[in-house]
């Protein structure tokens, strides 16, 4: 039986498309590609292929992230963008809150307000899929963030990671001690119905034109 794409690929999902490359806004709690068993079939990878045959992952957002995520309608595309987030061309943004009122003095900052998490991660491999910040064996990783507002309880964050290691942003606010809200494996899920960490911005050049492109994606948080 076939799936209704019109009822699992709501067009609220897709801010862009073209022969090339997909841009779409995954939902939180939805996976990006499919996981072990049969009760994590469904994900965005496999609903986008069944509206675009022939779809192919780029990257990847944790289920819990909220945000834009590109996907290559070709494998020429896919290579392409592949390589651009490898060498670092992709320039993304991201929106959390965290716990606390987080001090700028955590950082030394640039003229924007941006200040630096530098501090490696690695697989914690007896609670798997949780990661740590292990300075012997981990692999280099950097954040950049700023506060946007704050108050007592929580502040507002944009992120720009500069790597892409696997669960980085929630992984380096917690080693600050102030983890994203609703973060079930670094922190305290009761402090929010969902994970308050949203990939909002995206900027690459066209892997056919070369044309520079920006999408946005607002938090609803």
């Amino acid at each position: 039986m076939k799936t209704d794409t019109a009822t699992h690929f709501p067009d609220a999902y897709l801010l862009h498309q073209d022969e090339d490359l997909l841009v779409l806004d995954k939902p939180a709690g939805l996976l990006c590609v499919p996981g072990r068993g049969p009760d994590k079939s469904d994900c965005l990878s496999l609903r986008a292929e069944q509206r675009w045959p022939g779809a192919l992952v780029v990257h990847r957002l944790d289920q819990a992230t909220s945000g834009l995520v590109l996907m290559a309608r070709n494998p020429l595309a896919q290579r392409a963008l592949s390589t651009a987030f490898a060498e670092r061309r992709v320039h993304k943004r991201y929106q959390a809150m965290v716990q606390g009122a987080l001090q700028t003095e955590l950082g030394v900052q640039d003229g924007a307000g941006w200040a630096t998490i530098d501090l490696p991660i690695a697989a914690d491999w007896q609670r798997r899929p949780l990661r740590v910040i292990d300075t012997e064996h981990g692999k280099p990783s950097q954040t950049q963030w700023r506060v946007l507002s704050t108050d007592a309880n929580t502040t507002r964050l944009e992120l720009a990671p500069l790597t892409g290691r696997t669960h980085q942003l929630r992984v380096h606010l917690a080693a600050l001690g102030h983890p994203i809200l609703g973060d079930a494996l670094y922190g305290d899920p009761a402090t929010a119905p969902r994970l308050l960490l949203h990939a909002m911005r995206l900027a690459l050049n066209h892997p056919r034109t070369g044309e520079r492109l920006q999408f946005v994606s607002p938090p609803d948080f």
